[in-house]
């Protein structure tokens, strides 16, 4: 009787397991044996930051497509990737990947599946977000890059080693500039050359990315135990500091503007990206009308933190990888030709100046190849059949993108892992359709426009500052490996750079 009580279960599991295998729809699609059965590779690999290495190793084994999961491919084959993320596409944001990543509970323009609130949120920051009026901003953003410059001038003076960490003080600008831009008020982190509560929130709050999408149920249950986990509770105490901050920082702004609207020999208020918003809401007190584009209190909080976390390191990391690839010895004439052109410029150049200039712009959009902020999966999910690479899809699969393995496809890029800025002189339609470091589609990072403002300014004037400049002894190249959960970031969480 214990004999067949102890049977039972495991020929049930015989028998789910050989129907899965009998009509598994992905059958035709090449991958590892493991992947048709499980997920924890998969989620091992993200854990540790080295999905997209584990993802693009297996498009170099299987080819164009590869499955990954039971229930999820991943695609680069470039006809295929602009069909899931063309405009009007079928394939739209999968809502449990997103809503773990970031508000479980909030819908916003990041985490929604839905296409029509996607368009209306988007028209809401599509103007205050664009270059046209970014640029009534500039001074404001060139401030901090020109602080971060003079920061980094002091550090080195003083340094025992004569070197600088650009990765934090790249981390202290951007984070500076993206809470100004979205409370008025930047966090000083510059000003005090030293992380403060709130980057230190932040870091906690990033640190639980991997954990949130692959175990999502592990953040429930944390909070409803009657144990702490030191991990998870410090994560979920640093986010309602952030909320806490955020709420009182916009209430703070929101003051402000009351007064500055109601006084006409007030001074004018600092524009924000949330300045007209705050304005609907005014006006519709005072009428009684409710705007279509109003946005309540907590929405503005939720999309403000949002902008913050996608806002600070990404355009950071960039810089950073930027900085150390040019400050390799391999890489003087790199440096020298990006030199000479900055010296071009005028004393007061401003970001107009340096859309034009191609040394510096061919950098940028080399270090994005290799270097994208975002080199992981972007999830996409169709509710209806489709084909892709010539392999049917059924409805409802996960296909996922990355930028990591487009970028190096040598068909496209030939020798993609050389870093090669000439490529960009006279790039190939190819090369722009599978250049995604912000994302593709409608679906593009809204913050392009700042992103790319931050890296002519921050770029012309280090380099301009410290044409000389080189990896200090001290940093070990294992020390700059990617590692992505969603965000990418160098492992070593330093670069010591010296400016002669």
């Amino acid at each position: 009787m214990a004999f067949l009580l102890l049977s039972l279960p495991l020929a049930l599991g015989v028998i789910v397991l050989f129907s899965r295998w009998q009509n598994d729809p992905l059958t035709s699609i090449p991958g590892p044996a493991i992947a048709k059965w499980t997920d924890l590779v998969l989620k091992y690999h993200w854990l540790v930051g080295n999905r997209m290495k584990y993802v693009h190793a297996l498009h170099e084994r299987y080819g164009p497509i590869v499955r990954i999961s039971p229930d999820e491919v991943d695609v680069c084959d470039l006809a295929a990737v602009k069909e899931i993320h063309r405009i009007g596409t079928p394939f739209t944001k999968p809502y449990t990947f997103y809503r773990n990543l970031t508000s479980p509970d909030m819908e916003n323009l990041f985490n929604t599946s839905d296409v029509k609130f996607h368009g209306a949120r988007r028209r809401l920051f599509s103007s205050p977000a664009s270059d046209t009026e970014l640029h009534k901003s500039e001074a404001l953003i060139d401030a901090r890059v020109k602080l971060a410059i003079e920061k980094m001038r002091a550090e080195m003076k003083t340094a025992p080693s004569g070197a600088v960490d650009v990765f934090q003080w790249w981390i202290f600008m951007t984070t500076d500039i993206i809470g100004e831009l979205c409370f008025g008020d930047s966090f000083r982190m510059l000003e005090y050359g030293r992380n403060n509560q709130y980057s230190h929130d932040l870091t906690a709050v990033a640190a639980t990315e991997a954990v949130k999408v692959a175990f999502p149920g592990l953040i429930s249950l944390a909070g409803s135990i009657p144990f702490p986990i030191p991990y998870i509770q410090e994560a979920a105490q640093a986010g309602a500091r952030l909320g806490k901050y955020a709420v009182e920082s916009i209430e703070r702004y929101k003051a402000l503007l009351s007064r500055s609207l109601s006084s006409p020999t007030a001074e004018p208020m600092k524009q924000t990206l949330f300045t007209r918003l705050f304005q609907l809401q005014s006006s519709n007190s005072k009428t009684g009308a409710e705007e279509e584009d109003s946005l309540p209190d907590k929405a503005i909080l939720d999309e403000a933190i949002t902008f913050i976390v996608a806002g600070s390191d990404t355009t950071a990391n960039t810089l950073t990888y930027l900085v150390w690839t040019l400050s390799q010895p391999a890489n003087a004439h790199l440096l020298s030709n990006l030199v000479t052109e900055l010296s071009s410029l005028p004393e007061d150049f401003t970001d107009n100046d340096l859309k034009p200039l191609p040394h510096l712009n061919n950098t940028i959009n080399e270090t994005l190849r290799l270097y994208s902020a975002v080199p992981s999966a972007l999830p996409r999910v169709s509710n209806t059949p489709t084909t892709l690479a010539t392999h049917p899809i059924p409805a409802n699969t996960i296909v996922t993108t990355q930028a990591y393995t487009l970028h190096r496809e040598e068909s496209i890029y030939p020798n993609p892992l050389e870093f090669q800025p000439g490529r960009w002189d006279n790039p190939t339609r190819e090369m722009k359709d599978a250049f995604m470091p912000f994302g593709g589609g409608a679906r593009t990072c809204l913050g392009v426009h700042l992103a790319r403002m931050e890296l002519r300014l921050a770029t012309a004037r280090f380099f301009r500052a410290f044409p000389e400049a080189k990896v200090h002894g001290d940093m070990r190249a294992e020390e700059m490996d990617q590692v992505a959960w969603f965000l990418l970031a160098p492992v070593g969480k330093r670069c010591l750079i010296r400016g002669q």
